[in-house]
């Protein structure tokens, strides 16, 4: 992949990048007041962008989309996405519906308006009756419950290397670790701008107090990311 181009990051550019600990050649962390990445892994904030906002995006965003890129081309093919209405999931069907694939939504029925902006055909709050589908992205990590629903021959996507169902059917078991990706988060940032993505915050909280952050995502169930600020 061609290096991004950066020329448009002087001095005073707002960006958005994503530092992960477990990307290759990545920072350790970013709870913290200032955070050093390299400039191809930052994208400009685009105009109209709340930067609270823009904090959002890059992890999810480009989660969501280095898994989809794992299951071939869309050509309207069926898509499971599990855990819909999550970080990842919720991404992820955006991006799925953009890119055609057919996706029906796994998530609460009080999720199912989110879900509907966000591209789903179909929602569903429970796997009875759901089979066939050529692919799954597996965002609630629901592994043999969900592989049982794809078709024979398709293909699996979960999102933590190492905890993925063994393959049976003839499915195609994938995951991966995030890595950044500075240009396409330019694309991801755009279509959030563009409102043809949905940012969701469920709401700033200060620095010293990143614990609270930390223990509302162990607690699961929130909707939207919490965003530490200085």
């Amino acid at each position: 992949m061609a290096a991004p181009d950066v020329h448009d990051l002087s001095i005073g550019t707002p960006v958005a990048a994503l530092t992960f600990p477990h990307a290759p050649h990545s920072a350790a962390g970013t709870a913290a007041e200032y955070v050093i990445v390299p400039a191809a892994d930052a994208a400009p904030v685009p105009d109209g962008l709340d930067l609270l906002d823009a904090a959002t995006v890059p992890l999810n965003s480009l989660t969501a989309d280095q898994l989809l890129a794992r299951l071939g081309p869309a050509r309207g093919r069926r898509l499971l996405v599990t855990g819909a209405a999550g970080g990842v999931g919720g991404y992820a069907v955006g991006l799925a519906a953009l890119a055609d694939w057919a996706v029906t939504a796994l998530a609460r029925a009080s999720d199912t308006d989110f879900l509907t902006r966000a591209g789903a055909v179909e929602t569903i709050n429970s796997l009875e009756g759901a089979a066939g589908f050529d692919a799954v992205l597996d965002g609630a990590r629901l592994n043999d419950a969900a592989l049982r629903n794809v078709r024979d021959h398709g293909i699996y996507a979960g999102v933590f290397p190492g905890l993925e169902p063994k393959s049976e059917r003839g499915i195609t078991i994938a995951s991966g670790v995030v890595v950044p990706d500075g240009h396409r988060l330019r694309d991801m940032l755009a279509l959030t701008a563009q409102r043809r993505l949905e940012a969701r915050r469920a709401g700033p909280v200060p620095l010293e107090n990143a614990g609270q952050a930390y223990q509302a995502l162990r607690d699961g169930g929130q909707r939207g990311r919490w965003v530490l600020t200085p």
